[in-house]
């Protein structure tokens, strides 16, 4: 299974993030504050299920975008809506316009986040790799389909406090599980890394369901 180009730390560096939101320590993540949905889970299924499935993923990283596309229509339909895993998304972009694209998709209301993301994925050619300018023009109107303003798209690209929770969270996967590339997966705390098919996966979620 393929690595993807470099891990966080080193694309922070190549994009000038802020080294201040890097040097967060681990369990920020956790520590998001009711007041604030933009900071909470993400999630799809059933927190009772058997398995529990993180995903660490760049909304840029393109075996990302094949496992939104190919993949996760079946593990969806198969695996989550019969209560089987419960799903938790967690960003780990690996640059500056994966960060946006995941400032922009915390910043819609919950129940709109999963549709937005698959949008971004679906159409991740047209956004994801022009220069930041023009990424940033194709996310907000991917975002304004989505129903959400153009002011509110501002403010949400411009908002710190998402910024240095995102790459907490980033941060707390590379000292908690290792990871250092996307799609990486946590099935019952145990890493797997990379893009695979349907087959693989169910193996996998079968495996942890014992």
């Amino acid at each position: 299974m393929p690595l993807l180009r470099r891990s966080l730390l080193a694309a922070a560096a190549a994009a000038s993030l802020p080294a201040i939101a890097l040097g967060i320590a681990p369990g920020i993540a956790r520590a998001a504050p009711a007041s604030d949905p933009a900071l909470g889970l993400r999630t799809l299924g059933d927190p009772k299920a058997k398995v529990h499935v993180i995903e660490y993923f760049s909304l840029t990283c393109t075996h990302c975008a094949d496992f939104a596309n190919e993949t996760m229509p079946e593990v969806e339909s198969k695996l989550i809506t019969p209560g089987k895993v419960y799903w938790i998304f967690r960003d780990f972009p690996l640059d500056r316009v994966a960060l946006t694209a995941a400032m922009v998709a915390r910043t819609l209301p919950p129940e709109r986040y999963a549709p937005f993301i698959f949008a971004l994925f679906a159409s991740q050619d047209r956004w994801a790799f022009a220069p930041d300018v023009n990424s940033t023009a194709e996310l907000g109107k991917t975002a304004a389909l989505a129903g959400m303003s153009s002011d509110t798209f501002q403010k949400a690209i411009a908002n710190k406090t998402l910024e240095t929770f995102i790459l907490g969270e980033a941060r707390e996967a590379q000292e908690k599980y290792h990871v250092d590339s996307t799609p990486t997966f946590i099935i019952n705390g145990q890493p797997h890394a990379g893009e695979m098919p349907y087959a693989d996966f169910a193996n996998l979620i079968a495996a942890a369901s014992g």
